[in-house]
């Protein structure tokens, strides 16, 4: 789904387009949080799917993802070592202890919503998977926070892959944060790596999903044979954490604030 924008010209939002984004960010919220609760040991990642088109379909919204170059569900489920675009299955039956991160996206009104985040059915197998969950949160709003006018793009990925390496984790280098608006992906590429002080000049209006993946060793990363289905390479753990935020005048606003 994270795949690169062709055209280069960054869209900034009037006001009332940023009030359409949160609109649509704050039903991907509230969907969020209903299947954070649902995750649990003996679930399928399909009943999760199904929740959330229902849900989705019951506010008059569409689903972004359901078609999106043939990508045949609403949601993105990847599971343990799974980075993104999992596809959901009836085979899929959840385990105690799996790392689970649920991407979301919605078309209500012309204008779309994404966000993701990541938890365990159940207990964390071990401490190092709780800090990988802790530290992908992390980076994601220390990115979020060098989101201003005024300052770089990459001072956002810098940010991110700071927070990350500080704490041993890979960063995932294949898939890119993006702008967001009346398309599900715009341009800047948010990448979640990068040097401070380069990149674009964040202006207000700036509307973008920012969204680290960080992984339990390599950064290395493999397309399974369903062409969607993203791995690390050495089947490490992987988690992803993702907001769509909107520069202001006032700083970073969380559009899809709520579910974390």
């Amino acid at each position: 789904m994270k795949n690169r924008p062709g055209s280069r010209r960054i869209i900034l939002k009037a006001p009332w387009e940023i009030e359409k984004l949160r609109a649509a960010n704050q039903i991907v919220s509230d969907i969020l949080l209903e299947l954070k609760g649902l995750v649990r040991e003996g679930i399928t990642t399909k009943d999760l799917d199904e929740v959330a088109e229902d849900r989705i379909k019951r506010v008059g919204a569409k689903p972004a993802f359901k078609g999106y170059h043939g990508y045949p569900a609403c949601t993105c489920i990847s599971v343990n070592e799974e980075i993104v675009h999992g596809i959901p299955s009836r085979k899929k039956v959840l385990k105690g202890g799996d790392l689970v991160s649920i991407d979301l996206g919605v078309i209500l009104d012309g204008y779309y919503g994404d966000a993701a985040f990541s938890c365990f059915a159940g207990q964390a197998p071990s401490d190092q998977a709780q800090e990988l969950l802790e530290v992908t949160k992390k980076a994601l709003y220390a990115g979020i926070a060098k989101a201003k006018a005024r300052k770089r793009l990459g001072d956002i990925s810098y940010a991110i892959q700071e927070v990350a390496q500080s704490h041993g984790f890979g960063v995932v280098r294949k898939f890119v944060g993006h702008g967001i608006g009346r398309a599900l992906h715009e341009p800047p590429e948010v990448p979640n790596y990068g040097a401070k002080g380069t990149g674009p000049v964040l202006k207000k209006g700036m509307v973008l999903a920012i969204e680290p993946m960080l992984t339990m060793g390599s950064y290395e990363v493999e397309i399974m044979s369903d062409g969607w289905t993203a791995v690390t390479a050495d089947r490490s753990l992987a988690a992803h954490f993702e907001h769509t935020i909107a520069i202001t005048d006032k700083g970073p606003e969380i559009l899809s604030e709520g579910f974390m």
